[in-house]
């Protein structure tokens, strides 16, 4: 990088949800103005009155930044041409045939093309297939601003690592990686990223950051595929696969623990391997072992309402008609996020098989829109109690490790294995 490169004062960051809030946070803890752009009209009059909307943000954070005038949201999409740099943190699903959906990348490039000024960098953070910024991306934004890549304005991939809930790192101690579309452009990104975050990597393309991004996450993918499998096969053996784990994990040299579960949950395991193989059929190529993993883990809510089965059948009951609570509607431990969450596929599940499903989250009180199960949206946490016919863990909040569930006589079905007060009708799955 050379020296000469210049301080980004103001930027723009587009997406002010899970990955963009924290991000445009930072940034402005860093001394750097951001404007943060969203077409969610109640985010930006949150983020303007000073308060947050994700649990494991405070409003106090984000008042501080407003009240310095370091940090903005609008909807306005003009106002991105008083940037030097905009960050593009939109959604990135798979549509219903489970190809990537890219509609929110194109339709953000394509509002925001004509407002482009020459010498802007604009940088994509949103997971995605190799080739995106530097193909597709890349053609909507010079189409619509008359401009040329790595010539009038630049172009570069950096790929979010957020974590919610995730103790011991933020997003200025977690490493970035930044590539560019041309090499200058890759300077730009490096000397951006370098305001607010502690170390930068830097590899040769944009194809390589994505390629990154994509391997990280089929990495656990398929990990976690392995320890879902082996649960089932050990479960048969009469074998603990959670023991298991926990002395393969004393060996100080090549074992990483991973935990079989519910199912994939979260904006990232369960999407980002089909995005490869999607366009590893360009190539005619065939992803057969990150495929494998996707059907492994696709196949565990049936897994758990199986179990869920078994218990009411030793109670004499049949699942049509059963009163089941859900402990947990979030994808992970202690956070808000259910995007791709496990427990809607249960929930989903068991009421197609007639039951009466609720559900208990201290940090999800309403379930949220989701394209995917709309008709469940405006449902409402309840309290816990032993009026159930069947208790069914999907998340592993800290809240359900140190209940004391010991007096409950209705079953209770642990599909996270972390309940340290068990009632005596206990199954494990």
């Amino acid at each position: 990088m050379t020296e000469s490169l210049p301080t980004f004062e103001r930027i723009a960051v587009v997406g002010l949800g899970y990955v963009g809030l924290p991000l445009s946070l930072q940034f402005a803890q860093s001394g750097v103005s951001v404007l943060g752009l969203d077409l969610d009209a109640t985010k930006v009059d949150l983020i303007n009155q000073g308060k947050s909307y994700l649990k494991h943000f405070s409003s106090e954070s984000i008042a501080e930044e407003v009240e310095a005038g370091r940090f903005e949201a609008t909807s306005q999409v003009a106002r991105i041409a008083e940037v030097e740099a905009i960050l593009i943190c939109v959604p990135t699903p798979l549509d219903e045939y489970r190809d990537p959906d890219l509609s929110f990348v194109l339709d953000t490039a394509e509002s925001i093309a004509p407002h482009l000024t020459k010498g802007v960098l604009v940088t994509l953070e949103s997971t995605t297939y190799p080739g995106t910024t530097e193909d597709e991306l890349r053609i909507v934004l010079e189409e619509g601003s008359g401009m040329k890549a790595g010539e009038d304005f630049h172009l570069a991939y950096s790929p979010e690592r957020e974590d919610p809930g995730r103790e011991g790192a933020s997003v200025k101690t977690i490493p970035k990686v930044v590539g560019g579309f041309t090499p200058a452009c890759c300077d730009l990104a490096e000397s951006l990223y370098g305001q607010a975050i502690n170390e930068i990597h830097r590899v040769s393309s944009c194809r390589v950051a994505e390629a990154t991004k994509l391997l990280e996450n089929i990495f656990r993918s398929v990990n976690i595929a392995l320890v879902n499998e082996l649960k089932v096969i050990y479960e048969a053996m009469g074998i603990d696969v959670h023991e298991v784990i926990d002395a393969a994990a004393t060996k100080p040299f090549g074992f990483m623990p991973f935990r079989p579960g519910p199912g994939l949950g979260g904006h990232c395991i369960p999407i980002d391997p089909f995005y490869l193989t999607w366009k590893a059929r360009e190539y005619e190529k065939h992803t057969r072992f990150i495929e494998l993993a996707g059907e492994i883990n696709a196949s565990m809510p049936d897994y758990v309402v199986s179990k869920v089965a078994d218990a009411l059948n030793n109670e004499g009951k049949a699942v049509k008609r059963s009163r089941i609570l859900i402990l947990g509607l979030a994808y992970k431990a202690n956070v808000d996020d259910c995007r791709e969450s496990p427990s809607f596929v249960l929930m989903e599940k068991l009421m197609g098989k007639g039951a009466l499903v609720e559900y208990h989250d201290p940090f999800v009180p309403v379930v949220p829109d989701t394209r995917e199960h709309a008709h469940l949206a405006g449902k409402q946490s309840v309290s816990i109690e032993d009026a159930y016919d069947i208790v069914l863990v999907s998340t592993d909040h800290e809240e359900y490790k140190s209940y004391d569930f010991s007096d409950f006589s209705c079953p209770i079905v642990d599909s996270r294995n972390c309940l340290n007060k068990k009632p005596l009708k206990y199954y494990a799955a």
